[in-house]
């Protein structure tokens, strides 16, 4: 059986999946987006991503194409149909097909697509045992980073200048040198006194649903968390560094451009926050965490 994806209401072969060339996700970058990762057969945090997808949706005033329960369903059938195990669930919703102009069509209907792969878990393998490197890049994005949207472009390329690096990441920063976020990921440090520091919640970067779920998880573990803006120069000299996403859970980081970490090597923190992501994503709670806090 081949793969499936889930089309504007059918589910078709993978390979015959298209979009009208008058969709506006493809013309005018009008559409949102999230990523579900899946392990061991369940959704991780798949409340939260779809309660994000619902405000990022609002946010752009478009309609959305179906019910909360009704998405649920789809998600899971093709999770299904795909035999996906571990891997990840990709949703995007866009405004819909319509004569090519800027301002809105008058009556449009949304379009959606939904579809799986299956990929080894993130976050949990070596890259947790090891680390990785991360470069520093300007953020070159739009004033909305806090919606999801489809209009990557400057993420694609810090990405690209990070991979040309030998780099995993790039994490960008703004016009006064504060780190805001990942090109995919968002971004944190852990200082002198051992606190987990995160730049606060604001239209200059996304509310990451592992971000959320991060905090949440450790409440009464004798962790504090401290949302702040930290500048680049902090960033090299923290003790700890790390990034967390929906593929990536928690992920240390060993150098950042050509300052290594620590001893370069995963520090203790981290290694604890990378422990409680894989009790959770084993529990049978793995939407908890993350739950309402949208």
């Amino acid at each position: 059986m081949g793969r499936v994806a889930f089309v504007n209401g059918q589910y078709v072969p993978h390979g015959m999946a298209s979009v009208h060339v008058e969709d506006r996700g493809y013309q005018f970058a009008d559409g949102v987006y999230e990523v579900i990762p899946v392990i061991a057969g369940k959704q991780v945090d798949g409340i939260g991503h779809r309660e994000r997808l619902a405000r990022s949706l609002r946010e752009l005033r478009i309609t959305p194409p179906m019910t909360d329960r009704a998405l649920a369903l789809v998600i899971e059938e093709v999770i299904r149909r795909n035999r996906v195990r571990t891997g990840h669930v990709y949703l995007q919703v866009t405004r819909g097909v319509a004569p090519r102009d800027h301002a809105f069509p008058a009556d449009p209907e949304s379009a959606i697509v939904v579809y799986a792969n299956s990929k080894p878990a993130g976050g949990l393998g070596k890259q947790a045992e090891v680390g990785v490197q991360v470069i520093t890049a300007p953020d070159q994005r739009w004033a909305r980073c806090d919606i999801k949207t489809v209009g990557l472009l400057p993420n694609c390329l810090a990405k690209q200048s990070a991979r040309e690096a030998g780099a995993h990441e790039a994490f960008m920063y703004d016009s006064d040198g504060y780190v805001t976020e990942g090109s995919s990921t968002n971004a944190w440090i852990v200082d002198s006194e051992g606190r987990l520091v995160t730049r606060p919640v604001s239209h200059d970067i996304l509310n990451g649903i592992t971000r959320l779920s991060l905090i949440s998880l450790v409440e009464g573990q004798g962790i504090e968390v401290v949302e702040r803006a930290f500048t680049v120069e902090e960033l090299k000299g923290a003790r700890e560094v790390f990034l967390t996403s929906a593929s990536a859970l928690a992920t240390p980081v060993v150098q950042v451009d050509d300052r290594v970490i620590g001893n370069g090597r995963p520090g203790s923190v981290t290694s604890r926050l990378v422990e409680i992501f894989r009790t959770y994503v084993a529990s049978e709670q793995v939407d908890a965490a993350a739950g309402k806090t949208i």
